[in-house]
């Protein structure tokens, strides 16, 4: 018997309604290093919606661990320096690629964007070979 992930199908809608909502009435893309990137160069009239942007997504995460039950992780299998490299590769990755793979995956394999479907499918790839080589070859 099949069971359906609801919470993940209801997660995704919301995440591809709000991507929606603001290319069609902001003109701007939900990839979160480019919402980033933009608040690091600013510019004039660019700079309150990210900040809303991300505002939002940290308040819906806060709204998710305290009010919703959400839980977040308190214990981690590897070290802090492995993290901070991970979180480095992950960065130089999406300067790399042009984005992340909420800009390339969610809305430009919407906009049925040719290299945003190709960066996608290179991401999928690169974490398949990353967590066969960190569960099979490392350890």
């Amino acid at each position: 018997m099949m069971t359906i992930p609801w919470n993940s199908l209801f997660g995704g809608m919301l995440l591809g309604i709000s991507a929606t909502l603001l290319l069609l009435f902001n003109g701007k893309i939900a990839g979160i290093s480019g919402v980033l990137t933009g608040l690091i160069t600013p510019k004039k009239r660019d700079y309150a919606w990210r900040w809303l942007f991300v505002i939002g997504m940290v308040s819906g995460g806060l709204v998710g661990v305290y009010f919703l039950g959400a839980e977040v992780p308190k214990e981690y299998q590897t070290s802090i320096s492995m993290l901070i490299v991970a979180g480095l590769l992950v960065g130089i990755g999406t300067r790399l690629g042009n984005g992340c793979t909420s800009g390339h995956g969610i809305c430009g394999i919407g906009r049925l964007s040719v290299r945003s479907m190709v960066a996608t499918a290179v991401f999928m790839l690169v974490a398949a070979v990353t967590v066969f080589v960190r569960l099979h070859v490392l350890y």
